[in-house]
């Protein structure tokens, strides 16, 4: 993952008009934060872990998988793994609020970026539930906001089945997603 500021930072009008190079772009309190494509194992639990929620999802909710934008201010636009909002929220083309879950697949290149920079975002832009999956392991570590501050409610392993409340019930196994 490479970053890149500018002055006092970029917009999501910068983030507009780049070029698509197949490349992810996300921006952090203004700061360009760039990945590369994601490993096969990474991907095979952001699908498994969409088509789990999305099954499980009521009428009035969309569970998405990436790429789609999530717009969290000015200068902040991220694109988590999988996000869970209601279908009003959407527009044409993004997400423009919060939604009610943010996921992130760790990555090699990307596991410090969302485990504190993603996390910090996160919990300031009020997100309720924040999952990050290790597909390497495998393991799901669930954040839930109180108040102003995320507090762990899950570290589920490999074997181990752990069912959500929020933002709706779905049941996850782990090894399952990298299936």
């Amino acid at each position: 993952m490479t970053t890149l500021q500018r002055g006092h930072g970029l917009t999501i009008d910068d983030i507009e008009s780049m070029p698509d190079d197949g490349n992810r772009y996300e921006l952090i309190d203004g700061v360009l934060l760039v990945s590369p494509s994601p490993a096969t194992r990474h991907q095979r639990a952001v699908y498994n872990l969409w088509q789990l929620l999305n099954a499980a999802a009521p009428d009035d909710i969309w569970a998405m998988g990436a790429p789609f934008d999530v717009i969290l201010g000015r200068r902040t636009w991220v694109v988590p793994d999988v996000l869970v909002a209601p279908k009003a929220d959407y527009d044409d083309k993004r997400l423009p609020v919060p939604p009610l879950l943010a996921v992130e697949v760790l990555s090699p290149s990307n596991a410090i970026t969302d485990l504190n920079v993603k996390f910090d975002r996160y919990r300031r832009a009020a997100i309720p539930s924040y999952w990050v999956v290790d597909p390497r392991e495998p393991r799901l570590i669930v954040w839930e906001l109180r108040g102003e501050d995320y507090v762990e409610v899950a570290d589920v392993g490999a074997e181990e089945t752990w069912t959500a409340t929020r933002p709706y019930p779905v049941t996850i196994t782990p090894a399952r997603l990298v299936e």
